[in-house]
Order: C-alpha cells, then sequence, then structure tokens
C-alpha cells in the first residue's frame, strides 16, 4: 500500500481519510504524519465542535483542520521560506507571491495564541500558532535560507529537518568565535595589504566575500574531524590568492614575487608558466586536532568552470590508487562564481556525472561566491531562473543560501553541508551571497553600469567590521584584543614581503609533484627513437587466449560468441585484427601491474563493435570483462560507457592522467569529429598545461578518423587542429595504419620516465580490413614505427616517393596495384608530431633517382596535414595532392565522396608509370 503523505493547502477534505487510514494502518502514511497523529491528544480534542461553515453528520472539526492548516503553514516554510530570508547583504529582496502569511492559509490572527500540537511535528512540543510562527522565521527566513523539500526520499529531507528545526544547528563559545574573527580578519589584512603594495595590480580580490576564507577553514577542519584525509578543490580567480595564502600555506613570499613580474625559476627556456591567479598548488597541513590533511588546489584557465571535471577526476584517482575507493577519505570542493555556474554548460554535465559509477567521488560540496554581478552584467541579465544554483536542482541536490555578512551563519552552513555530505555522499551546495567591493579586476570601474548597487557598497561595512562589532558588543572580545590580530598578520606579512625581495625569480609549483617522483620531463633526444615495447610471444598468445574465451555455462548472444570465437582463432592462425591487438596491448599492461581506465561514448563494446571489451549475458545482463580474468595478481581494468558528454567526460580523464601517472587513461570519441564538443579541455589544459603549470600528463585520446563517405560530421578528427598547437614537444600526434604498432603506441606511453598526451587519429575501415592485420611476431620484437616504408626490391627503379598517413595508405596501395604502377613507393607517416624529420630525411636519401616527393592525404587542402608537412620541412620540395579545400570537412553523399576520391587518384597517378601490357 503506498503511503499517504501531507495535504497541500486546499485539500483539507482529505483529513478525515489520512485519520482513517492512520488508524487501520499506522505504517500507511508519510513518518511525519505518523509522528503527528501519535502526539495528538484526541482525547481532548472536542471533536463535537463541528466546523462553523459545515454541521452535517461526519464533518471535520473546525480545531482538527486547523491543525492541518498550521502543518500546511510548516510546510510552506520549509519549501518556500528561502524565498523571504535575509541573505542579501547589499540588496532588497525581490518579491514573491503568495506570501507566508497565515491568512494564504486559512488561518487567522486570533489564531495566534492558540495552541497547537502541529509544534511536535518542528520539534517544540505543543506551543501556540505565534511560537511556531516565531521559530520557523527563526529557522528558514533569517541569514540562512534552504532547498530541500523536492528531494525525494524522506531520509534526507528528514536528515535536515533534525539539522536546522530541532535547534540542532552548530553552537560557537568563545574561543571558536574569536578562532573565525581570526580567519576573517586574516582573509581581509591580505587583500588589502596587497592593494597597498601593488596598486592597480589584477588580484582579483575577494573583499566583500571575505566568509569565504572562514567557511574553508571549518569544511577542512570539519571534514578532517569527520574522516577526510585529503580535499581536492577547483576555483576560478575571485579569492584564489587569498585561499592559497590562509588555507593551503603557500608562503605569501612566493605570491609577492610573482606580483613583482619576475621570471620563472626553471632550466627550460621554453617553459611560459601562467599568471598567478591560475596556478596549482598541493600542500599538506596538520588540522586543529593534529591530524595530517592532503590538500590540492587545481590550476584553471580562465574558463571559469572549465576545471570542475578536472578536479572529479583528479580525486577518482586518489580514490582509487590510494585511498581503496573510500569516498570518506577525499573529499571534492569547487569553489564558482555565481554568472559562471548559471551561465556556463559544464556544470550542468559535471552535475549529472555525480552519482554515475564511472565519475563518482563521494558527493562534492559546491560553494558559490556570489557576487551578484557578472563582471559587469546584472543578474537579471545573466540567467533565466530564480538562482545562480537552480542547476543543481537537476539532481535535487540541497541547496543553501546564507548572507555573507553573517559569518557564524557561514560557518553552521559549512559544517551541515560537510556533514551531509559524509553522510549520504552526495553533492550539496552553498550560495554564498556577499558582494564584490571593487571592480571585476581592480582595474574595472563598477560604476560604468551598477552605480546605484555600487553607492550601497561603498558605505556597507565589511564583514570582519561587522562581527568585530558584534563581538565587543556581545562582550566576548575588546577592542585591543581584536586589534592585536590585526597587527600580527600584518607583520607576519610585512616580513614576507621583505623576504620576497630577496627572491631572485619566481618558484615554479607542480602541483602535484609528490604524485610524480620518480618521473621526468622530457627532452628533445627522448623522441629520435622509441623505446622497446615487445612482450615475449608465448606470452602474448597465452594473454590473448584468455581475452578471448568467455566464461563457460553463461548465456551469450550468438552474435558474440561468434565474435569471441573468431578472436580466439585469429591467436591461433597469428593473424590479428585491430580489436585484438588492442585488447592485447591493454592485457600486457595490466599483468605487469599497469591500471588501465577508458571511456568514452559507447566504448565498453566500440563505436564500430571492434573492441568487446565488456559482455553483457543474454538472459541476466551480467557483465563479463575478460581483461579482469587474466592473472590474480594484475592490475585493474576499468571501461565505462560515459553520459553523452565530451567536454566533462574529456576533462575528468584528464585530471585522472594528472593523478596517476602509471595508469593508461584513454577517452575514446563516438568519432574523431565529436573532440571540439570538448575544444576548451584541449586549448586550455591538455595541449597547454605542461607548458603552463609545468603538469604532466599520460592522456590518451582516440578520435576515429578517415574519409569513407559518412559526412562532415563523421570523417575528420582536425588533424590540422592539433598540429596548429603543436610545439614544445608538448603533444603526441599518430595516426598508426597497422594493428601491431596501435599495439607498441599503447605500450609507449607507459614505457618511458615521463608522460605525453597521446592523439590517435584511430581507423573505421582499417578495423576489419584483411590486409591491415598484424602477427604475434610483430608485437614480440622492436617498438613503435614513427615511420613505415614499403620495401622494394630495387630502389632505382623508384623515381617518386609518396608519403601519406593512416588508412589512405591501403586505398592507394589497391589503386596501384590495379593500375599496375611500377615507378611509386609508399611511406606512411605514422608519427605526426613529434614530426621524425631525421628518418624522413634518410629515407629519401636512400633513393638515388626520385624526381617527385610527394605528400598525399585524403583530406582537403586546408585541412588535414599538408600544410604542417611543407612548413614543417621546407628543404624538401613536397607536392601537395590532397581534395581542394573545403568549408565544411567532408562531403555527405557517398556518390561524391567516390567521386572526388577518383579525383584525387587521377591527381595523384599522374606521376604514375603503369606495366606496359603484353
Amino acid at each position: 500500500m503506498d503511503k499517504v503523505s501531507y495535504v497541500g493547502n486546499a485539500d483539507v477534505t482529505a483529513i478525515d481519510h489520512l485519520y482513517k487510514s492512520y488508524l487501520e494502518n499506522p505504517t500507511s502514511v508519510d513518518e511525519g504524519w505518523q509522528k503527528f497523529f501519535e502526539g495528538f491528544d484526541f482525547a481532548q480534542t472536542n471533536f463535537d465542535e463541528k466546523s462553523s461553515n459545515d454541521k452535517s453528520e461526519g464533518a471535520v472539526p473546525e480545531n482538527f483542520q486547523k491543525e492541518f492548516r498550521v502543518i500546511n503553514l510548516i510546510n510552506g516554510y520549509r519549501s518556500r521560506g528561502h524565498l523571504f530570508t535575509k541573505t542579501n547583504p547589499v540588496r532588497e529582496r525581490r518579491q514573491y507571491e503568495p506570501t507566508l502569511a497565515i491568512e494564504n492559509f486559512e488561518l487567522e490572527e486570533s489564531d495566534l495564541s492558540t495552541v497547537f500540537h502541529a509544534g511536535n511535528e518542528i520539534g517544540i512540543g505543543q506551543v501556540t500558532l505565534k511560537e511556531i510562527i516565531d521559530h520557523l522565521e527563526e529557522t528558514y527566513c533569517q541569514s540562512i535560507g534552504i532547498e530541500f523539500m523536492y528531494m525525494r526520499e524522506p531520509a534526507r529531507r528528514d536528515w535536515f529537518k533534525d539539522r536546522i528545526e530541532i535547534k540542532n544547528r552548530p553552537k560557537f563559545d568563545k574561543e571558536r568565535k574569536l578562532y573565525i574573527y581570526k580567519t576573517l580578519n586574516q582573509a581581509s589584512n591580505f587583500e588589502s595589504f596587497l592593494g597597498k603594495k601593488f596598486v592597480g595590480q589584477k588580484r582579483f580580490s575577494i573583499e566583500g566575500g571575505e566568509s569565504l576564507i572562514p567557511a574553508l577553514h571549518t569544511l577542512v577542519h570539519k571534514g578532517s574531524e569527520l574522516g577526510v584525509s585529503y580535499f581536492v578543490m577547483g576555483m576560478a580567480h575571485r579569492g584564489r590568492l587569498n585561499t592559497l595564502i590562509n588555507i593551503f600555506n603557500k608562503k605569501p613570499r612566493d605570491v609577492f614575487s610573482e606580483f613583482e613580474g619576475k621570471e620563472f625559476d626553471t632550466e627550460d627556456a621554453t617553459f611560459d608558466g601562467d599568471v598567478k591567479y591560475h596556478q596549482g598548488f598541493t600542500s599538506h597541513i596538520e588540522s586543529i586536532k593534529g591530524e595530517p590533511i592532503g590538500l590540492t588546489l587545481a590550476p584553471n584557465p580562465s574558463h571559469l568552470e572549465a576545471v570542475d571535471p578536472v578536479v572529479l577526476g583528479i580525486a577518482r584517482a586518489k580514490l582509487d590508487r590510494k585511498f581503496d575507493n573510500d569516498e570518506n577519505k577525499v573529499c571534492t570542493v569547487m569553489i564558482h562564481g555565481d554568472a559562471a555556474i548559471a551561465g556556463q554548460g559544464i556544470v550542468y554535465e559535471v552535475i549529472q556525472m555525480a552519482q554515475l559509477d564511472a565519475y563518482r567521488v563521494g558527493g562534492t560540496i559546491h560553494i558559490v561566491v556570489n557576487n551578484q554581478v557578472g563582471f559587469t552584467t546584472n543578474y537579471l541579465d545573466g540567467r533565466s531562473s530564480t538562482y545562480c544554483t537552480d542547476v543543481a536542482k537537476t539532481t535535487l541536490c540541497p541547496v543553501f543560501h546564507v548572507n555573507g555578512d553573517d559569518v557564524e551563519a557561514v560557518v553552521q552552513t559549512i559544517e551541515i553541508a560537510m556533514q551531509y555530505r559524509q553522510h549520504f555522499h552526495r553533492d550539496i551546495v552553498i550560495d554564498l551571497l556577499c558582494y564584490r567591493k571593487f571592480g571585476h579586476n581592480e582595474g574595472d570601474e563598477p560604476k560604468f553600469t551598477q552605480p546605484k548597487l555600487y553607492d550601497i557598497i561603498s558605505k556597507h561595512p565589511n564583514p570582519v567590521k561587522i562581527y568585530g562589532k558584534y563581538l565587543i558588543d556581545e562582550g566576548f572580545a575588546t577592542e585591543k584584543e581584536l586589534k592585536e590580530y590585526d597587527e600580527t598578520y600584518i607583520d607576519f606579512l610585512e616580513k614576507e614581503y621583505a623576504a620576497s625581495k630577496e627572491n631572485k625569480k619566481a618558484a615554479v609549483w607542480d602541483f602535484l609533484s609528490h604524485t610524480w617522483e620518480g618521473y621526468r620531463h622530457s627532452k628533445p633526444e627522448d623522441f629520435d627513437k622509441s623505446p622497446k615495447t615487445g612482450v615475449d610471444k608465448k606470452k602474448l598468445l597465452d594473454l590473448g587466449k584468455k581475452l578471448a574465451t568467455l566464461p563457460e555455462g553463461k548465456n551469450y548472444f550468438r552474435k558474440i560468441s561468434k565474435i569471441f570465437d573468431d578472436r580466439f582463432k585469429a591467436f591461433e592462425d597469428d593473424k590479428l585484427d585491430w580489436g585484438s591487438a588492442e585488447m592485447l596491448a591493454y592485457a600486457t599492461l595490466l599483468v605487469e601491474g599497469n591500471p588501465v581506465r577508458f571511456s568514452g561514448q559507447d566504448i565498453e563494446r566500440g563505436t564500430f563493435s571492434h573492441r568487446h571489451a565488456v559482455v553483457t549475458t543474454e538472459d541476466t545482463e551480467e557483465e563479463i570483462v575478460t581483461l579482469n580474468h587474466l592473472s590474480k595478481d594484475q592490475s585493474k581494468f576499468q571501461i565505462y560507457n560515459s553520459l553523452l558528454s565530451e567536454y566533462a567526460v574529456l576533462g575528468f580523464e584528464y585530471g585522472y592522467s594528472l593523478a596517476s601517472p602509471e595508469t593508461l587513461t584513454i577517452w575514446e570519441a563516438q568519432f574523431g569529429d565529436f573532440y571540439n564538443g570538448a575544444q576548451i579541455m584541449v586549448d586550455q589544459f591538455i595541449t597547454a598545461g605542461e607548458d603552463k603549470w609545468a603538469t604532466q600528463s599520460g592522456l590518451v585520446m582516440l578520435l576515429p578518423h578517415g574519409y569513407e563517405g559518412q559526412g562532415a560530421e563523421h570523417s575528420s578528427a582536425r588533424i590540422e587542429r592539433f598540429l596548429q598547437q603543436a610545439a614544445d614537444y608538448n603533444i603526441q600526434l599518430v595516426n598508426t595504419s597497422t594493428p601491431a604498432n596501435h599495439f607498441h603506441l599503447l605500450r609507449r606511453q607507459l614505457a618511458r620516465e615521463f608522460r605525453k598526451p597521446l592523439v590517435v587519429f584511430s581507423p573505421k575501415m582499417i578495423l576489419r580490413l584483411p590486409e591491415a592485420t598484424s602477427t604475434l611476431e610483430e608485437m614480440a620484437t622492436g617498438s613503435f614505427q614513427e615511420i613505415i616504408e614499403d620495401k622494394v626490391k630495387n630502389s632505382d627503379q623508384i623515381d617518386t616517393l609518396v608519403f601519406l598517413s593512416g588508412k589512405f595508405y591501403y586505398e592507394v596501395k589497391a589503386k596501384a596495384k590495379e593500375m599496375g604502377v611500377e615507378n611509386m613507393n609508399y611511406v606512411r607517416v605514422e608519427q605526426l608530431y613529434p614530426l621524425p624529420k631525421k628518418q624522413i630525411e634518410d629515407c629519401i636519401a636512400s633513393y638515388k633517382k626520385v624526381k617527385n616527393i610527394i605528400w598525399a592525404q585524403e583530406e582537403p587542402s586546408n585541412m588535414g596535414a599538408w600544410h604542417y608537412m611543407a612548413m614543417s620541412m621546407r628543404n624538401i620540395p613536397f607536392i601537395g595532392i590532397s581534395r581542394k579545400s573545403s568549408a565544411a570537412a567532408a562531403e555527405g553523399s557517398h556518390d561524391l565522396h567516390k567521386r572526388r576520391l577518383s579525383q584525387l587518384f587521377s591527381e595523384l597517378f599522374q606521376y604514375a608509370k603503369v606495366k606496359q601490357e603484353q
């Protein structure tokens, strides 16, 4: 039987039904109603007093109806009280209707002195309506507002009621109050010190929102008390320097050196670094109770919310690799701006990831530093929703709204949020309503666009003065004591400022250096030749048969059984296709102790059904992962079909790769073109991260690429875009053409003493091409080949060398064979960056009679690698053969594709000499 929940204002006719249901079976009504009926002294109620409007037999007594109207009033405060709070320090609230006036609940002023049993519902017993309203006002309509009644689980709703209605909220003694003041004072004084010493420089001050710092102090130390060992944070610019100094214990002298614009302390002349309010940092501090706490702040570009999934990825890697998946031990914290959380779609993607097995980290605490202005945009122009935090309701996250001027309310909120996170392992949001004292970056004039608001702000006392006055007025401190806090901290900053003058250069921080012990940064000579990555042939065969064998006694889909039978036979026949070689690469890494993590859209079977890393039984839908059944002491293979996201998922896997260099971390796009949905992650993190933040990543991106008549969005992984960003040995760009070379490539990713992101323009057609198979011997010996030159019996017959890449090689070879071409040879450039120039030059030099050196590609002239090759090797007179320049990446008609391919062959083979007919 479904439980009956509370009734709405207009539903008083259901009261009798509720009570009768309770009498028949107490468990048939909602738990809240059970408590209400239990506490209601029906024996003392005059049931003969009928409703004044209804004297008919069986009518519900008027006083009984009023009890339920009071219950509805209570639920009105719970669900709508946040609309009537005093949470905004500098603006008048917008007006909302209907209000919480008692008239809107069919109650009258004369009822205020009536005692109602409904007071039991909020833990204050049988009291007058006035006392009930006073309690509700104090709970829901002061400095803290809360949205939580939309949560569907009664346990979560009741948990909040207990924390905020039953007067279970945190209370602070004198010592705690003074500690809160101390942290608030440090936040304020640090900003004013920077403003005086570095006049006019950007610092993205937290002034107006100083209570963020005591909030973070509380979060870290309360979290430690509740079992958290490590915090991973992400935040944008505002308040970042203050957080680094006063939470992470970064030395002020190092920040001051950065303000002075000193060069970075590194031997790498190509290192560019980044501005001070983008950099990451890691520290290890002690809690108030002496417990060790690890803190990591991820580096952040100016795409303000782009760091969110990176934070989650770092945290998940730590959970997987260091904390045995104990979600109590690692806590993620995201500090948002109000305009950014409402305006940037990555937030929605991240919130949707929160409870998914592939991406969960045990709940994130989101803190919104709500300045109420986005650069110069008023909040009414910045969103359609009531609150900037309304995106959180997508997954029914509870949301606190709290007045940033009331620092004790802020601290109370944070403590409750931390308890909730540890108890339920779900996201929670704190909307910290404050203001921005100065312009966006201290050089901006806010009165240009918000003159009235900034007239109010200019006269408004800051949170430190407000709290200090409260402490003095209430007798918790004297003016002299508070002044000593000022003097002590400012003296500390002055000494640090003097010390900064001794720094000749600014420090470079690898924010996860403790994770990367034993690794080094790459050198140019590291890319001259790949390391040996072969594996014993017998071992390969043994592993291959294991990964191609499904457990017996289970019911498999007929096509799956055939695929695995064929895969097993391929190992026996020594003729491996792409999927077999790829799986074998993972198998070898796993038994060597290297974990593999893999996510993307439909990747468990593969977009083109070539992988089948996960097999689902037909009857029970049990998931079988043969790669996790290779040996007892192997590492774990994790593979997940992702949500339909590129931006957040790629960011997550990038973050994972930062914190787990021993793991092969892979993201695969459904089609290579789709990576552009995550272009920000590529531009701001993957290709530039090491140059900006000295941070290595071994992330692998598999981007299916190839022109096969499937249209503009299913052909090109935009090779040209990656090549444009390739510099300073920042990335590896590869277009492999054989299963064996792909096998060695994946193994090479973990074989070196350093890590580089790897972008693979992976195949579609080649996955099942009979000509594109490899032997176990090719995987047992050698290493990744940067170029693959076709063998010829007599190089003197060759006068035309054709350099190309990827699956186009097979099409060209097939056409050349059909035509009987005699004078051409073909060289596959498997690695486009770092370009193996010496190998290419040596190859050309070995042909004594070469007249024509061609770069041939299937992509249009303004795309692909043609311009890159011509510019990178200007000493070689390449002839470019390609499709004509195009606005779209590829044609949408298969017939047009074939015609253009034919035109491409005609252009290429004009240099051919063919066998004379007999």
